[in-house]
């Protein structure tokens, strides 16, 4: 808001709009102040509340906006410049609001002599008029036009003063501009409309009954229709003329001065000065029907008082006496007439028909009519002849040509003549006919209302000729029509009434022409105006029905031009025959004639526009413009203030309906979650369904895929089965959602046959609701027009790919107009009503609610939206008009259905979500989505992912042209293709060629997407790897993937993958039950969004060993590294990594890669790059500059620089050049400090030669930017003494607290041979990262020496076996903190999922005392959790290992009785006490129990366990010299005592020195949180021993995969060689 002045709002000039004005600010909180002469309005205006000024100047004074009322330009100097100007007191940045109608050019120069002075002034012209449509009848309207900074300042106060307002950006004068159309439009209708009564009275039809009838007929306007009541009447005077020749003379004036033609006009105002002549000088008293009836020489006045007659109760009449008609004859078979006779064959009529295009004739034959071959062969036996043909001339020769009907007709046959003739032509027909002998009778019977109306029996019929020929005909014309009226005035008078409504439907079609192209011509969007004028005075039914037309430059004929040639013939030759002028009718014509001419009389009758734009050199196209998205989203009101969420749920528990959605595809569940879907519609599903009184459940019907008749037959069954599941539940109260695609593609309503099909057997509806609003898809509602958005741009839906789709495709974004594309007329654009954003965000669901309730029955009403709250809103006020006793039927977008149950969001779904175990084969993605977004989202997978993604591409050729035989090959390849990929644990993709092909009509296109979703279907059905997880891209094929190829019949919504990518958890039927199946439509996201799901869903979250050590330090667990040395190596530490799912670095000593090269790097890194656990490769010892400069190229992620047999200086700056070098490639860079003795890889270090790492010289040695330092503590390379290791602890922990401080983690070579204890006393000081290897080599070398194999293949397995052994056995003890504390919290949190608790617990992990405890308490806490829900046996000796729990424990704690059951405490409750900080009792002495209950302040009650022991299976496991004891420790373990007083004292020592800690414990936490997610699977790991027939076939399949991976890697080796060659180091190729 400009100014100070904030919320006031001045006005200068009070006049009734004004006036109106001012009060609606007034009662939108603003304050108001006016300066008005008139002491009557001020009064009123100041009990209003408004503020009197004594001036123009004291009404700007603190404004932030001024209204001006200008009703002349010589106004303007005095108002605005005077010496008491408005300009006086306004402030910099005010809104000049100029409320007038002046012609443009003053306003314009007044905006400049603004724009000259020191204050910035914001100018905005502003039309005020009251709103003529049945939509805004009498509520105001501005349009409003000026630059786009000024419009957007004087936006909030545009919106509170009008219920519509129009923009138009640019010059401002606009609205002076929409006058003037208006007024031509206006001026016009009004002579039509006259020269229409009287054509028709002269013809002798009655005034009256052609007013009635035209009214509700595509003649119909907003002048005819308000105006010839009065005129009839006698209540409109001459002064009437006077005014609006004046005006018709500005706009005549102004096309001059462009130059523009506007014939029409220009005969309009010549026949209203003729009008005015016949006054009698300054008399204007005479009436208006009076001066017509000089000009045109008709009585309309004597005919208007003839006696009146209801002719609808003469058509009941004439129906209900009806002769019964056994064979009809139909001649003309063409658009109307095809419909006509197919649904006298509905109606159980026998009908013969005849047409001259014989294609015609096979089609009629096929819906069960009789073809004959001429005229008079249709006429055989027949009681009524039907000819729908064109023209006068047709109906001449079908009936008298050759072999015309007559010659052979029956006697007494009735012959109904329904095509657009003259009524001259008609009675001499019927002379003709009667001078033939056979007693044949003639109906004149023209229909109008089209070609949909045509085949469901709804024309609209104007009957004339005897009674006893009406009679003979009723059944046929009441079976064809609904509307029927009968004409009295003999043969002829039916087509008189015809004639006029095509007189005046003619000239309306050619003034909207006139109209568009001067509006053009005066620079305004023409979509605008458009808009505007449907609400006006100037707006016809023609105007809104053929316009659209015109802006979306759409001349389809469905009425083509020459009609009206013909049509407006027959009007002008009838009213020169009747002596009756017809001077805009006649140009009108000649318009018509001149299109055709042209060459456009086969185009759209709105292809007339092209005369004037070939005439005037403009164009009247005005496609919707593309929007910038935030400007537009920060135009509109601010959102309503109340969350309705809250409401929401409050009504749902009261007496709201569950909310059933009819899903057209899956896609359709993308903003809910815990939902369920059922993919069958059984009563027993929907019963037990409606039992459980959820707010909401899906029914997947995927009607998308099917044909319109086979959709609507879908939806009847499903309502029938609903309506008998309600009763057997108890009368359960619904409401049905028919969800569809957000743009705009399916049935509904197409045909209206899925609508039509539920109310059938649901009863009619209140209204239907048309919301396609989709915040999370881009799709917004705005001003009715439907948007997808682009980027930071909304792009009108008719405009994209979607509205090309080859079976739903459609072109108009103004849901108003495809509500009427897609009915083809059915239901009209200007019937549809509107909720708008200004009524959501100003009224609430109040506001809402008062809205649905007063719509008329059968109603269809579109919802604007822009923002999740706006939905909101809605759903509220439907709730509320439903509990009123309303029903709705809603087709509507995924949005719709989150806010009706008030759906609140959650954060996305990841994998970690899942309780299921971590699968060993790779995911499985299908897609066969043909919209250009899939095809651009598939192309950036593969960019993205073209290491672990293999693609499969099934052509859709071959699966839905092809022969059968090909089909299945097809198929077959792909199966086989996908199996080995699955298995290998790669990423497969099948998707259908991307090369769209389409049948010729939508019919057969939707066959060919339905072959090639069953070919796909087939595939996934066929394989028989079980996937990872399951992604399917597309609606259907995602409908037909989950029912069909993995037979599931119900699933719940575990919630998104990304936003409007729902995830499903596929019920226990399903092919794999507990895979998570991810629907991706084809409509959502940007082009990388179906790479970032497989990226978050990718198993691996790196392979970076600085990312790994570092998530090592953060969580207090360490990591081994394993040198390797050939490929069973390699695959044996990754094995043996994933199957103990923990993560673990790959090392390539120097002395390895000598022999191994570029080769065994490669295949280090690949097998990295594949594996499901983080896997990084690490060059081991790199005690040379060239050697490490070769590693840094390579690949590797990290290196070691090994400069220990440097001195101090020496290593410090080696250590630093090569760290510089690697930190520049973002390689981790290892450095050693003292010197370990011992032999490894043929380097030997004698003991003499040994040193300790010197702390001291370690801290300036840090200083070289090392990322890990590899510490001397008295460990060794190879072997060690008999005596044991001798290491030095406390030298380890000064170097850990010196390294936590530079952000170094410290590595411990030499782990081979180290005691368990030893390595976790290592790891609790410091160590992350341990090197192993002399124990694996000799696992290798025994293997070699001990096995007697005789096959290579043989021996590859028993090494690799025998090493992967010894690393399983390592793992577990260097990474026990990361499996058990990284994991404790994912565990919790995931169980609580799984088993409904919605619980929680985060473990953090420090070596401090109080972290310590608050860790063995949470530990002993889980593993009880385990205990009372049937823990694996495999987790409690893991658990018994580590902490050396005992066998027996008591937990005592304030748990409330109602959470406990049988004597067990429940999981959720158990973990709100730890949450909540409470004391946990645990203890090993169940004698102690009194005991304890006397110390326990608030026991209420006491869980003993004495039965629980942890140590079940210690017998089965394995033995383990590791983790043997004596009894004695045994028994001195068993008697430690935790009692309560000891606990809550260390407790509250503890917490009270933790008190400073919490910031740190919150970061850690974080960590451990996020580390937690690669740990959680572990943890429900059921360790299962495999025989050794499958490892042996493993081994097979494993080989097979590796040369194709080593294959790969000698194509590296090569491009190496050639690289080499390239820089002429041949030296280096040849060693």
């Amino acid at each position: 808001m400009g100014g100070d002045g904030g919320g006031v709002v001045g006005f200068v000039g009070l006049d009734l709009f004004s006036f109106e004005l001012a009060s609606s600010l007034l009662s939108s909180g603003f304050r108001v102040q006016a300066f008005e002469i008139s002491t009557e309005m001020v009064e009123k205006f100041t009990e209003l509340g408004g503020c009197k000024c004594d001036s123009p100047a004291d009404v700007g004074k603190g404004a932030a906006a001024v209204v001006v009322l200008l009703s002349h330009p010589d106004q303007i100097q005095d108002v605005i410049f005077g010496d008491e100007g408005v300009i006086k007191g306004l402030q910099k940045g005010t809104v000049l609001l100029l409320s007038s109608t002046i012609p443009p050019l003053h306003l314009q120069k007044l905006e400049k002599q603004l724009a000259e002075g020191k204050e910035q002034i914001f100018v905005v012209d502003a039309y005020v008029l009251k709103g003529m449509s049945e939509l805004l009848d009498g509520k105001l309207m501005i349009i409003a036009s000026g630059r786009s900074d000024s419009i957007t300042r004087a936006q909030p106060y545009l919106t509170a003063m009008c219920q519509k307002l129009y923009t138009f950006e640019g010059e401002i004068g606009a609205g002076s501009k929409v006058k003037m159309v208006n007024e031509l439009l206006e001026g016009i209708h009004l002579v039509a409309a006259v020269e229409a009564i009287s054509l028709g009275s002269q013809a002798g039809v009655h005034p009256w009954i052609l007013y009635d009838i035209i009214s509700n007929a595509a003649g119909n306007s907003w002048i005819y229709k308000n105006h010839i009541p009065l005129l009839l009447k006698s209540d409109i005077d001459g002064h009437f003329l006077d005014v609006l020749s004046q005006n018709l003379g500005i706009v005549e004036d102004k096309a001059k001065s462009l130059p523009f033609p506007v014939p029409l006009l220009a005969v309009a105002r010549q026949q209203l000065i003729l009008g005015i002549s016949q006054m009698h000088g300054d008399d204007t008293s005479i009436s208006l029907a009076k001066i017509w009836e000089k000009v045109l020489g008709v009585g309309i006045l004597e005919a208007a008082n003839k006696e009146l007659y209801k002719p609808e109760d003469l058509a009941k009449e004439i129906t209900t006496q009806a002769k019964p008609v056994k064979r009809i004859g139909f001649i003309g078979l063409g658009a109307m007439g095809f419909g006509m006779a197919a649904h006298l064959l509905k109606s159980n009529f026998s009908v013969r028909g005849y047409d001259v295009y014989k294609p015609t004739l096979v089609r009629f034959e096929g819906v069960g009519g009789v073809a004959a071959n001429s005229p008079a062969d249709v006429t055989k036996d027949v009681d009524v002849l039907v000819i729908m043909v064109t023209n006068e001339v047709q109906a001449e020769d079908v009936l008298y040509g050759h072999l015309g009907a007559v010659e052979a007709i029956p006697s007494g046959t009735t012959v109904v003549l329904a095509s657009t003739v003259s009524p001259a032509f008609v009675s001499q027909l019927e002379r003709r006919l009667e001078n033939e002998g056979k007693d044949l009778k003639l109906v004149d019977a023209p229909v109008s209302g089209g070609v949909k109306r045509a085949a469901m029996g709804e024309l609209t019929i104007m009957a004339s000729g005897t009674e006893e020929a009406l009679k003979s005909a009723g059944m046929v014309l009441s079976a064809l029509s609904e509307k029927l009226y009968v004409i009295r005035g003999g043969c002829g008078a039916g087509s008189g009434v015809k004639m006029v409504n095509q007189l005046l439907a003619g000239v309306h079609i050619a003034s909207a022409a006139e109209a568009m192209a001067f509006g053009a011509r005066l620079g305004l969007n023409t979509r605008k105006l458009f808009n505007v004028i449907s609400n006006c005075g100037g707006t016809s039914w023609m105007f809104e029905n053929r316009v659209p037309h015109m802006l979306d430059n759409d001349y389809t004929p469905y009425s083509a031009l020459d009609i009206f040639v013909k049509d407006l013939g027959i009007v002008t030759r009838d009213g020169s025959s009747r002596k009756v002028p017809l001077h805009i009718s006649t140009v009108a014509h000649q318009l018509f004639l001149a299109g055709s001419a042209a060459g456009w009389g086969r185009i759209d009758d709105a292809g007339v526009v092209k005369v004037y734009e070939t005439l005037g050199g403009v164009k009247v196209e005005g496609r919707l413009p593309v929007l910038k998205k935030q400007e537009v989203l920060k135009s509109l009101p601010s959102e309503w203030p109340f969350d309705p969420t809250e409401d929401i749920h409050r009504l749902n528990m009261g007496k709201s309906k569950t909310l059933v959605v009819l899903d057209d595809d899956p896609t359709g569940t993308q903003t809910v979650h815990d939902v369920e879907v059922l993919t069958e519609w059984s009563v027993e599903s929907i019963s037990e369904q409606f039992r459980k009184k959820p707010a909401c459940f899906f029914i997947l019907t995927n009607s998308r895929s099917l044909s319109s008749e086979k959709a609507s037959a879908l939806i009847k069954d499903i309502c029938t089965n609903l309506c008998a599941a309600s009763k057997e539940s108890g009368n359960a109260d619904y409401t049905i959602v028919l969800r569809g695609d957000s743009t705009l593609r399916g049935h509904f309503p197409q045909a209206s046959l899925e609508a039509d099909a539920a109310v059938s057997i649901l009863g009619e509806m209140d209204a239907w609701i048309i919301c396609p609003f989709f915040l999370q898809g881009g799709r917004y509602t705005i001003d009715d027009v439907h948007y997808v958005a682009d980027s930071d741009r909304l792009v009108p839906a008719g405009e994209t790919e979607f509205a090309k789709d080859a079976s739903f495709g459609y072109k108009s974004s103004n849901l108003r107009e495809w509500v009427e594309e897609k009915t083809a007329g059915t239901i009209p654009a200007n019937s549809v009503e509107s909720i708008s954003i200004q009524l959501l965000r100003t009224g609430g669901p109040d506001a809402v609610c008062e809205f649905l309730c007063s719509l008329k029955k059968g109603s269809a009403c579109i919802v604007n939206a822009a923002s999740d709250r706006d939905m909101a809103v809605f759903a509220a006020g439907m709730i509320q008009a439903e509990q009123k006793g309303k029903s709705f039927l809603c087709r509507t977008a995924a949005s719709f259905v989150s806010a009706r149950i008030g759906i609140i969001p959650k954060d996305l779904v990841l994998p970690k979500d899942f309780a299921s175990n971590k699968e060993s084969s790779g995911a499985l993605i299908v897609v066969g989505s043909y919209v250009p977004k899939t095809t651009k989202q598939v192309e950036e997978l593969q960019s993205q992912h073209k290491q672990k993604l293999r693609s499969i591409e099934i052509s859709v050729e071959k699966v839905a042209l092809k022969s059968s035989e090909e089909r299945v090959a097809e198929i077959t390849r792909a199966v086989e293709m996908a199996d080995s990929f699955l298995r290998a644990g790669r990423e497969t993709l099948i998707m259908s060629s991307r090369e769209l092909i389409t049948g010729k009509t939508s019919s057969e296109s939707l066959d060919i997407n339905s072959k090639v979703s069953s070919a796909l279907v087939e595939v996934v059905s066929q394989i028989t790897t079980r996937p990872r997880y399951i992604l399917a891209k597309g609606g259907i094929t995602s409908s037909d993937t989950a029912t069909k190829a993995l037979k599931a019949r119900r699933a719940l919504v575990i919630g998104q993958a990304l936003a409007g990518v729902p995830v499903w958890k596929l019920g226990p039927e399903s092919r794999h039950p507990g895979v998570p199946y991810i629907v991706f439509p084809g409509n959502v996201g940007s082009s990388t969004a179906l790479a970032e799901v497989v990226k978050s869903w990718s198993v691996v979250a790196g392979r970076s060993t600085k990312e790994l050590l570092l998530n090592a330090e953060n969580g207090g667990y360490a990591i081994g590294a394993f040198n390797v040395y050939n490929l069973e190596g390699i695959e044996a530490v990754v094995e043996a990594a994933e199957e103990e799912n923990s993560p673990a670095i790959l090392q390539v000593h120097p002395g390895a890669f000598k022999q191994g090269g570029i080769p065994l790097v490669s295949c280090c890194i690949s097998a990295a790059e594949q594996a499901r656990v983080p896997i990084s490769v690490h060059f081991d010892h790199g005690t040379t500059k060239h050697e490490l400069l070769e590693a840094l190229e390579l690949g590797f992620d990290s290196v070691m620089v090994d400069g220990s047999h440097l001195s101090f200086t020496e290593n410090v700056a080696y250590t630093k050049l090569i760290t510089e070098l690697a930190r520049s490639k973002n390689i981790m860079v290892e450095a050693e400090l003292g010197r370990l003795s011992g032999t490894e890889d043929g380097l030997t270090v004698e003991d003499y030669e040994a040193k300790l790492t010197n702390v001291h010289q370690a801290q300036e040695f840090m200083e070289t930017g090392i990322d890990a330092l590899a510490v001397c503590i008295g460990n060794v390379h190879g072997k060690y003494p008999e005596s044991g290791p001798n290491l030095k602890l406390d030298l380890l922990k000064e170097l850990h607290n010196l390294s936590s401080k530079k952000g170094v983690v410290l590595v411990l070579h030499g782990a081979s041979g180290l005691p368990e204890k030893l390595i976790k006393d290592c790891i609790e000081n410091g160590v992350r990262k341990f090197n192993v290897n002399t124990e694996v080599r000799k696992a290798y070398m025994d293997a070699l020496t001990s096995e007697k194999k005789t096959d290579l293949v043989d021996l590859m397995s028993a090494t690799k076996t025998a090493m992967k052994a010894v690393i399983g056995d390592k793992i577990p003890i260097d990474v026990y903190y990361y499996l058990y504390v990284m994991g404790f919290a994912s565990f919790l949190n995931l169980s609580s999922k799984v088993d409904g608790f919605g619980c929680g617990l985060f473990v953090f992990c420090s070596f401090s005392q109080i972290l310590n405890l608050f860790f063995l308490v949470c530990l002993l806490a889980l593993s009880l959790k385990f205990l009372l829900f049937k823990c694996p046996s495999s987790f409690l000796q893991s658990l018994e290992k580590i902490y050396r729990v005992s066998p027996k424990i008591e937990c005592c704690s304030s748990f409330d009785q109602d959470n406990s059951k049988d004597g067990f405490v429940s999981k959720s409750c158990l973990v709100d006490e730890l949450d909540q900080k409470k004391a946990i009792i645990l203890h090993w002495n169940p004698d102690s129990a009194d005991e304890l209950k006397k110390s326990c302040e608030n026991c209420d009650k006491l869980l003993l366990s004495d039965e629980l022991n942890l140590r079940t299976n210690r017998d089965t496991a394995p033995a383990s010299s590791e983790t043997e004891e004596s009894e004695d420790e045994e028994e001195s373990r068993e008697d430690q005592v935790f009692d309560v007083i000891t606990l809550r004292k260390m407790v509250k020592r503890e917490r009270k020195r933790g008190d400073g800690l919490k910031m740190e414990l919150e970061k850690e936490r974080r960590a451990a949180e996020t580390a937690a997610g690669e740990a959680m699977a572990m943890l429900l790991k059921l360790r299962m021993e495999k025989s050794a027939v499958e490892m042996e076939a493993n081994q097979y399949k494993r080989v097979a995969e590796q040369k194709q991976v080593y294959d790969q890697e000698v194509i590296q080796s090569l491009q190496w060689m050639l690289m080499k060659l390239d820089d002429g180091d041949n030296n280096k190729i040849q060693d």
